[in-house]
């Protein structure tokens, strides 16, 4: 709780607490080796009641790093160890290139988030960094520092700090100076580091007598770089891997010591001292901090109808709500008009009825703002002929979405539900993703940042994982072992399943060639088993991109991935997780080559003759042909040579099987045999059965097989009362597999199963088989909008092949 936050710290041992403050976790990439969870079990053992996450020039893993403390009951204190130029940040020479490692003059110092002013403090800070400031690493200088010096406790630092450097040229004076500067522009929040190592104990006493003469408070840290002692040989060739160097290169960047370690309080309090001053401050300023992450709090961005942030007032909630409805009343004509043209007369009650009962969810959850943002660079990029996907997702189930052109799947044609995408119930941001061209997707970004302003938009960032076979490749080349020999393990290790490697564990057990390596080689694996899973690189998300309603450098600290490019992308320093868990709103935009490839192909096509893809009739029989002997070849989602055999068996002749191969066709519907019952049943060689009579308008179109998560849903609504909200969460606590919720589920699905005469018995057996189909169960919202893509694709590729196959080859030489 809050109030916890703010309550001053105490343990079992609270009249000898000792904490640390100078951590580096492996969000230091290729430096810090502490993963998450093992550092915390070890600080919760160890009797820590707080701890602080200090990493080299970022904050990258604050948000994961706050939530593990608060879980386990340990204070977080957000931090990093700042870059600090000697001059001004903008300087560009070569005597201040990088830091320690290669010899240069940046300072490091240590910044905490003391309250929220300070928090945004440091997310300032760090953004000038990267934007203004990058040369080698992200750099601030004193001047900004001075600017934003506000909510921010100050540390030393190590021994690249301004002041120990001063001292170790032995320069008193000068780190004096520096020290009275720090204490001056930080009052009262300023903290000599003191550290019982060999390389920085020689420092200590100098320091002490600074401190004593400036009047300036000590605090005793240990520049915490790995977990154990045991760790540190580990460590230097975690150092060697960023580097590029191998452990017999004398010349190879170490730091000469074993003891840079998250050592436990007793270890530190035997160094110092119970109650000595340095000791006493690591509670103290630990007891100073109160800050948290804001939780449960939606920053949306404020949608306007000017073509910048202010050039149009605000709209007020009530505003929004109007608009939308106005969109939404005024699209779904129009797309009725067109669904008439198309299938000639049906009844437009059931799309009525779906818009009355979507809309108010909408309002009342205050997504309003959220559609018509995505709506509008949607229109966009449709107004100036960038080619739009039909939609992704679950949002596919929306008919306010179809109404809006978001999404361009009838869900009331094809039974999608719209509970599956948004449920009142399930209080979560509403998650849209869109395709756009390959070749043209970065126009509709510039347009969003133009639009919303630029300091409001950002990518995310996303980061990359030493997995077992990279890390028995970079271990053996650091040990000094051969190509041949590194690679000759790594063919051993068993091939991944559904594109992801098993981690080093579980390869050793599935495999007895590899352990057998393991008894040769034992040094490589054990390395190799300690930097599994540390984080190696960061870069940008495919896809996510965060709009906010205030400038992003106020909520998160950004980054950019090129130091010298003229407009460097902003990137959020926290991961997709850690932007959702803030309240910063996502948009997925992705981009998809087959959207290029229509429109290449439609080019080709003369003016006259040429189709609008649209109003594409989803009955014709040459394109269900092509299908059915699995000519599918440049057809998407059904390409691969498994897909194609399985299209011959099937045989699709309709709109609902081609959904229904793109959703049975993957590894877990495979393995648990549901695909040749399907394709028996659709041929008439085996009975179509239901577990009850209730099920068959549910399962019909699927031959009384559970395809598809609505389908539970549907099930769980037809049998045991839910509603399709209720059955929603049903879904997903299935899919969890949380056996308590489950046994809750349990009996109300019996109760309602009671009412529709079902005994407890068939109740359960048929609890059980939705269970089962739930783990397997695809999205149908998901599949219908990429059968359509795939629909789209082969009926080109039927009607115009010369012109298909020209823009498939042109898509494929990009």
């Amino acid at each position: 709780s809050r109030s916890s936050c703010r309550s001053r710290l105490s343990c079992s041992r609270s009249c000898q607490a000792s904490l640390h403050l100078h951590v580096h976790t492996q969000y230091s990439l290729l430096d810090g080796a502490n993963k998450i969870a093992p550092l915390f079990e070890h600080v919760k053992n160890s009797g820590m009641p707080a701890i602080a996450m200090t990493d080299h020039g970022n904050m990258f893993g604050a948000v994961e790093f706050f939530t593990k403390a608060r879980q386990i009951g340990v204070k977080p204190i957000i931090g990093c160890e700042a870059y600090l130029a000697p001059g001004k940040r903008t300087d560009r020479n070569q005597t201040q290139r990088g830091d320690d490692v290669e010899g240069g003059s940046n300072f490091h110092l240590i910044l905490l988030a003391q309250s929220r002013a300070g928090y945004r403090n440091l997310c300032r800070l760090l953004t000038a960094a990267y934007k203004e400031g990058l040369y080698y690493k992200p750099r601030i200088d004193k001047e900004i520092l001075a600017e934003h010096s506000e909510g921010l406790i100050v540390l030393s630092g190590c021994l690249s700090g301004e002041v120990a450097k001063a001292l170790r040229g032995g320069r008193l004076d000068r780190a004096r100076e520096a020290a009275e500067w720090y204490a001056r522009t930080f009052p009262g929040r300023f903290y000599l580091e003191l550290q019982d190592n060999v390389l920085h104990a020689p420092l200590n006493e100098a320091l002490r007598e600074i401190g004593k003469t400036a009047g300036i408070p000590l605090v005793a840290t240990n520049d915490c770089h790995y977990l154990h002692r045991e760790d540190a040989k580990a460590h230097e060739v975690l150092l060697c891997i960023q580097t590029g160097k191998t452990m017999a290169d004398e010349t190879r960047w170490r730091f000469d010591t074993d003891e840079l370690y998250v050592k436990t309080p007793e270890e530190m309090i035997a160094a110092f001292g119970a109650d000595s001053e340095e000791i006493r401050n690591t509670v103290e300023i630990a007891n100073r901090v109160d800050f948290e992450f804001e939780t449960g709090k939606f920053h949306f961005p404020l949608f306007h109808q000017g073509t910048k942030v202010g050039q149009a007032p605000e709209l007020s909630s009530a505003e929004l709500d109007t608009m939308l409805e106005r969109q939404v009343r005024e699209g779904l004509a129009t797309r009725l008009a067109e669904l008439h043209v198309r299938r000639g007369e049906f009844d437009e009650a059931p799309y009525s009825e779906r818009i009355d009962r979507e809309l108010p969810v909408i309002r009342e959850m205050g997504f309003s703002g959220y559609m018509l943002i995505v709506a509008d660079f949607i229109n966009y990029a449709r107004g100036i002929g960038i080619p739009v996907g039909p939609g992704r997702g679950s949002v596919v189930g929306s008919l306010v979405s179809y109404a809006m052109r978001i999404t361009e799947v009838d869900p009331v044609e094809h039974k999608l539900l719209f509970e599956r995408w948004l449920n009142p119930g399930r209080r979560s941001m509403p998650d849209i993703d869109v395709d756009f061209c390959y070749e043209r997707r970065d126009e509709v970004l510039d347009y969003v940042r133009q639009k919303y302003g630029d300091d409001r938009v950002a990518q995310i960032i996303t980061f990359g994982t030493i997995k077992g076979k990279q890390a028995i490749r970079d271990v053996g080349r650091v040990l000094g072992l051969s190509f041949g020999e590194t690679d000759r393990i790594v063919k051993l290790y068993p091939a991944p399943k559904q594109g992801r490697d098993f981690p080093l564990k579980d390869a050793l057990a599935m495999e007895p060639r590899l352990a057998t390596e393991r008894e040769k080689y034992a040094e490589l694996f054990d390395y190799a088993f300690k930097l599994e899973g540390l984080l190696r690189h960061a870069s940008r998300h495919a896809a996510g991109v965060v709009i906010a309603d205030a400038p992003l450098s106020d909520l998160v600290p950004l980054y950019v991935d090129k130091e010298r490019n003229e407009n460097p992308v902003s990137i959020t320093q926290y991961s997709m997780k850690g932007v959702e868990a803030i309240g910063l709103i996502k948009f997925d935009f992705l981009a998809l080559k087959n959207l290029t490839l229509i429109k290449d192909a439609l080019d080709l096509i003369d003016a006259a003759a040429r189709p609008d893809m649209s109003r594409l009739n989803l009955d014709d029989p040459d394109s269900y042909k092509l299908l059915a002997r699995g000519d599918t070849v440049g057809v998407f989602q059904m390409e691969g040579s498994g897909m194609r055999r399985f299209l011959s068996d099937l045989k699709p002749t309709c709109f609902e099987d081609v959904i229904a191969a793109i959703s049975l066709f993957r590894p877990g519907t495979l393995d648990a045999g549901m695909v040749d019952p399907f394709i028996r049943r659709k041929h008439g060689k085996e009975p179509v059965e239901y577990d009850h009579p209730l099920l068959e308008p549910v399962l019909s179109e699927t031959y009384g097989i559970m395809v598809y998560q609505e389908q539970v849903m549907q099930a769980a609504q037809v049998l045991g009362g839910y509603s399709l909200g209720g059955a929603d969460l049903l879904r997903r606590a299935m899919g969890k597999k949380k056996a308590e919720e489950m046994a809750q589920h349990r009996q109300l699905f019996r109760d309602g199963a009671a009412r529709n005469s079902i005994d407890e018995t068939k109740a359960d057996e048929i609890f059980d088989l939705m269970e089962k189909f739930a783990g397997y169960g695809f999205n149908k919202s998901h599949a219908a909008a990429y059968s359509l893509l795939a629909y789209h694709t082969g009926w080109l590729k039927v009607h115009y092949t010369a012109e298909f196959f020209c823009a498939n080859m042109t898509v494929e030489m990009d």
